[in-house]
């Protein structure tokens, strides 16, 4: 293709509330217009071919996250509407088991006045308040408004004299590599796809220290009997539906999370499970960086 096709701005806003995501400048049309390689990718889109289709939704895919991180498509935020009830949400479906899990890695033999820990997608942060609590220098970050002003709402109301840092930003542009003894990412991870999943546990494992410990708490990967798994996987994909519809995270499958941490070099110290009706539903996993 050795000219750019003209693409109207309409055809670029339709093509992009497919994967429900709002334009906020017409200067994407003339980005779009300029680049030879989201012109391929339209030209795929329209193409009868259902495999070339595909990969002109790839590409699209792709440009839409480029176009993110330039500016040129400001995302809302996805926890206007779900993040004011998210903490009741949790504990009604887990019995406040999700509360315990998010806290479990968390003591005194883990946690030493001083250290400098980071916790990615905050929410709500009750975990975060019990680091400060113990005297850790605590640094939390939301992309979301709503959920780091619930955050704040928490840190006035239940601990004002603790003082804790509060970064709204995307975790991936937290460029303080190296710099955390503990990085927590409670209930995080499962926002992502795959593939971008293992990218954002590599950048945190990177912020860690040497030496530093990473926490992750999830829903716990199904194991069992057949009717064990069956519940887990019914209760996992009911919360990830309702996520996906009302906050437009990923939809995928539970991960194996001790799995892909060992695959990014960390050795797995601790597992703690948590049960919903005597079956472990959550786990907070504990790995170290091997300095």
């Amino acid at each position: 293709m050795s000219d750019n096709p003209i693409i109207n701005f309409d055809t670029v806003s339709k093509l992009l509330r497919c994967v429900k995501l709002r334009i906020e400048s017409a200067d994407c049309c003339t980005y779009f217009h300029h680049t030879v390689y989201y012109a391929q990718a339209y030209q795929k889109l329209t193409t009868e071919t259902p495999g070339e289709r595909r990969q002109g939704k790839i590409t699209i895919t792709v440009a839409i996250f480029r176009l993110t991180k330039t500016g040129l498509i400001n995302m809302r935020d996805r926890y206007r509407y779900i993040g004011p009830v998210y903490d009741f949400l949790s504990n009604l479906y887990s019995g406040k088991n999700i509360h315990r899990c998010k806290v479990a890695m968390l003591d005194l033999e883990t946690v030493k006045p001083g250290d400098r820990i980071l916790f990615a997608g905050v929410g709500h942060g009750r975990d975060a308040l019990r680091a400060a609590e113990l005297g850790a220098d605590v640094t939390v970050v939301d992309l979301s408004e709503t959920m780091l002003r619930k955050f704040r709402e928490a840190h006035e109301a239940e601990a004002p004299h603790l003082n804790i840092r509060h970064v709204h930003s995307d975790i991936m542009k937290v460029a303080e590599l190296g710099q955390y003894d503990m990085v927590v990412a409670n209930f995080f991870l499962n926002v992502f796809d795959e593939a971008m999943m293992e990218q954002v546990l590599e950048h945190l494992i990177h912020l860690g220290k040497a030496d530093a410990r990473i926490v992750v708490g999830d829903f716990c990967y199904p194991t069992g009997n057949i009717f064990s798994r069956a519940f887990k996987k019914l209760h996992w994909y009911t919360a990830v539906f309702t996520f996906w519809l009302f906050a437009n995270n990923a939809f995928h499958k539970i991960y194996n999370y001790p799995e892909h941490m060992r695959r990014l070099g960390l050795e797995v110290t601790e597992k703690k499970h948590f049960k919903l009706l005597n079956m472990d539903c959550y786990w907070s996993i504990l790995g170290r960086k091997q300095a």
